[in-house]
């Protein structure tokens, strides 16, 4: 008897907890599309984040030549902040971190049927695409693009004529950090009868409200992405939620997936042109050289990252739901990289301050 009143006691206790006391989840937060400036906010201390480590944050940034930062967390903006005469409303570079434009894009274009990264390039491109004997020229699939294992010469320069894409290895052999994945834009451009720039504003920049970017000419054939820092978030944001905006898909769930792990067995720290943190080991652009470790020892284990020439960043966590933005001149002008630095450790040491 005595248990019976303990059990109808517990039942009551139960009942009387109504679901609306329950803590419930922030909802994601996406800005609107409509060109205004509007976008939600929260603050360090609403996230219960440490305040004093914001300053030497952004001294540290402001010393390194950084022109923007941002921080997002569940969508919405967290820190904004501008530097040497930069500003809101001020186009800058993506540099290489806008290869993962190009992998948002071929996915879209296999998502709508007009091509399959599995398939060699020169189904797209024709024959003759590179200097490779045709045997080995028709080795090159799109996903071999993807992942940087073409196998043709990184040793060349930036051109990507065919007389500067010589064969080295079979594809899928070597993982070298190669220019010649600026033939996917050509590619979707083949498979779309559009040309690169129109299809990428249709399907990607004006359905995230990325207004104003631009492909612009950089005077070796290849085009960098200029935008403002603000839809550089709003792509990683994009990225965050696995190819989502605001619950209409802009890129299949399933290839963002595949983009953002390891993408061979070659490098373990690269998707499809997302580098990736907490692996084993990684390789780094112009030298065959395995180093053992994780990328970025400071970040998060399950953060991958879009890295440009002179430290342009995007960073993704899916573990806090953030996108992190950086961009600007290099970092340390003594010793420029193509993608990943020493800055990047640094900077996570300062970033990572602000919430442990």
């Amino acid at each position: 008897m005595k248990n019976y009143f303990v059990l109808l006691f517990v039942s009551f206790l139960l009942l009387g907890c109504s679901s609306d006391d329950a803590p419930t989840e922030e909802q994601m937060y996406f800005p609107p599309n409509d060109g205004s400036t509007t976008w939600q906010t929260k603050s360090i201390s609403d996230l219960g984040w440490n305040q004093s480590a914001v300053q030497p944050l952004l001294t540290f940034l402001e010393e390194k030549n950084s022109k923007s930062f941002i921080v997002l967390v569940n969508g919405r903006i967290v820190m904004e902040n501008y530097f040497n005469g930069h500003s809101a409303t001020t186009p800058w570079y993506w540099a290489s971190a806008g290869k993962t434009l190009t992998t948002t894009v071929t996915g879209i274009a296999q998502d709508e049927g007009l091509l399959n990264i599995n398939n060699k390039v020169s189904d797209y491109l024709g024959t003759g695409w590179t200097s490779a004997p045709l045997a080995k020229e028709n080795l090159i699939t799109c996903k071999n693009l993807l992942s940087m294992n073409s196998g043709l010469n990184d040793a060349l320069g930036d051109d990507v004529s065919p007389a500067n894409l010589q064969y080295v290895a079979d594809a899928g052999t070597r993982w070298a950090y190669h220019n010649v994945y600026v033939k996917l834009q050509d590619v979707v451009a083949q498979a779309s009868g559009q040309s690169w720039s129109s299809y990428f504003n249709t399907k990607l920049r004006d359905r995230l409200g990325m207004t104003g970017g631009s492909w612009i000419n950089s005077g070796d054939g290849l085009s960098v992405y200029w935008s403002t820092s603000r839809n550089m978030a709003r792509f990683g944001l994009m990225v965050l939620n696995k190819g989502k905006w605001n619950g209409t898909t802009i890129v299949n769930e399933n290839y963002m997936n595949q983009a953002t792990t390891t993408s061979q067995d070659l490098n373990q720290a690269y998707g499809y042109m997302w580098w990736l943190n907490g692996k084993s080991s990684y390789r780094l652009p112009g030298i065959q050289f395995q180093f053992n470790g994780t990328l970025i020892p400071n970040a998060p284990i399950d953060m991958y990252c879009a890295l440009g020439k002179n430290d342009q960043k995007i960073y993704v966590v899916p573990s806090m739901k953030m996108v992190i933005i950086r961009m600007g001149e290099v970092a340390n002008p003594d010793n420029p990289t193509f993608g990943l630095s020493g800055f990047d450790n640094d900077l996570w040491y300062k970033i990572k301050a602000l919430y442990q």
